[in-house]
């Protein structure tokens, strides 16, 4: 079914809505991170207790995405996504209330798998019901929000866990979902349109979706533990098993009449590579932002407060990039403006090598200020390019399916960045010290720029306008 576009006054109102789901989902993804110890100090539990309570919502938001992308293009965007925000806002509610370590473990999970059916209708929505003349503009704000909400996090649980709002001490970080989730849901029921695209004469092929989640758990469940466990033996079996779950999975979606994931998708050489891209962009700026915390944490001695308050020039350089490009470069530059912004992150990252190295334990957020700045803005003139090109030629039967392929790539690019790069920067620092932390920064530094320079190469085999711009 085609979509006509609704009234610009109405589509912007769908934007809201969509942009407090990624917000809810942003934060939720690191707040939790900073409260680990007055979690584990009220609740109890072991540090394996507290590291499932950190990672379940991740895992579970990573098992849904694909699966729910396709739901949407079965069943309806609109329905999936209310029932999205609906079960977020409970699971954030009985996050809040938990009486233990076990019953905040199995609210995330579910927090996390409401997530995963939330978000990818979101994308999708927000491409059906603007016209393409005003699509960009609608992307524009997404770059700025997610590097806000990345600095934002921290600083919001912090912020909240020295305020003890009613003596709630660490139930704020959740509790705290619960008026944007009423918000969201009753904008939402008002504006988002009672027909989004879906086809009913498909239906969702359960062998196909059993071998994904089975995929997906493999890999993600030893990324997530791995490096905290020191990489035992059943972490390399899982992930020998996701491959062998995944290539089950290729050839049952290859056999099936009702595939997972929308085969014509891989038929579109912008919607291949662009992921290739994305893969390895997110592997680095999630790896970068995780190193970032641990040289100025636990090399330097600063708090989260003051680690937040440093990323703050990067977020400030995303926020700006991504309105420039939404608004001018990415329509008049095309290809050209996704390789002045990997191009510029590149610069910016061998900046902050140079910065560290030269002034070592002497340095200060003003020092940081100029390349933090600069890989913010490489980073912000990517967003909106990179999504025209990987989803900008996708027909609404695809959309859905592209949205959670997107989503998903980007979970798990970052699950392998911080697993990878982390094991790397952890193994470089041996015996903690201020010296060794800065010593693998730098390293870890400079294989981010590497992986950036090698999505600059990919870029080269993406056409010169993306078919959006091209509209």
């Amino acid at each position: 079914m085609t979509v006509a576009p609704l009234p610009l006054r109405q589509a912007w109102l769908v934007l809201v809505v969509v942009v407090i789901a990624e917000l809810m989902d942003l934060i939720d993804t690191s707040v939790a991170n900073l409260a680990g110890p007055s979690i584990r100090a009220d609740l109890g539990g072991g540090p394996m207790t507290l590291q499932w309570m950190l990672s379940a919502y991740t895992a579970a938001f990573a098992l849904g995405l694909i699966t729910s992308g396709r739901l949407g293009d079965l069943i309806g965007r609109r329905r999936l996504f209310l029932i999205g925000m609906v079960g977020f806002t409970l699971a954030s509610l009985a996050c809040g209330l938990a009486p233990s370590p076990a019953f905040l473990i199995v609210a995330r999970v579910f927090q996390g798998l409401f997530g995963s059916v939330m978000i990818p209708q979101g994308i999708a929505l927000i491409k059906i019901v603007f016209p393409r003349e005003h699509l960009r503009k609608a992307l524009m704000p997404m770059g700025p929000i997610m590097g806000l909400a990345t600095v934002a996090g921290p600083i919001l649980a912090g912020w909240l866990l020295h305020l003890d709002l009613f003596g709630s001490q660490w139930r704020s970080i959740f509790l705290i979902n619960i008026p944007f989730g009423v918000l969201s849901l009753a904008i939402g029921w008002r504006v988002l349109p009672r027909h989004s695209g879906e086809d009913r004469s498909t239906r969702l092929d359960l062998v196909g979706v059993g071998l994904l989640t089975a995929a997906s758990a493999l890999l993600i469940v030893p990324l997530i533990q791995g490096r905290d466990l020191g990489w035992p033996a059943w972490t390399y079996a899982m992930l020998a098993g996701a491959v062998v779950a995944l290539g089950l999975f290729v050839g049952s979606e290859r056999r099936s009449r009702h595939p997972v994931i929308t085969p014509s998708l891989f038929g579109k050489r912008s919607f291949v590579v662009g992921l290739l891209i994305t893969g390895g962009f997110y592997a680095s700026l999630s790896a970068f932002i995780l190193i970032v915390n641990l040289l100025l944490q636990s090399g330097l001695g600063w708090t989260p407060l003051q680690t937040g308050f440093a990323l703050i020039p990067w977020a400030a350089g995303t926020a700006i990039a991504t309105l420039v490009s939404g608004a001018v470069l990415a329509e008049k530059l095309g290809r050209a403006n996704l390789q002045l912004g990997l191009g510029l992150a590149v610069i910016g990252l061998l900046g902050l090598w140079w910065t560290t190295a030269h002034f070592g334990a002497g340095i200060t957020i003003w020092k940081l200020t100029p390349a933090l700045f600069l890989t913010g803005v490489g980073a912000g003139l990517l967003f909106i390019p990179l999504f025209d090109f990987i989803l900008g030629d996708a027909t609404p039967a695809e959309v859905g399916s592209g949205a959670g392929v997107l989503n998903a790539a980007q979970q798990f690019a970052g699950a392998i960045g911080v697993a990878a790069l982390g094991t790397v920067f952890f193994s470089r620092v041996g015996q903690p010290s201020t010296h060794s932390y800065f010593a693998a920064a730098q390293l870890v530094m400079a294989i981010c720029a590497a992986l950036y320079l090698l999505a600059l190469l990919l870029v080269w085999l993406l056409p010169r306008k993306s078919q959006q711009a091209g509209h």
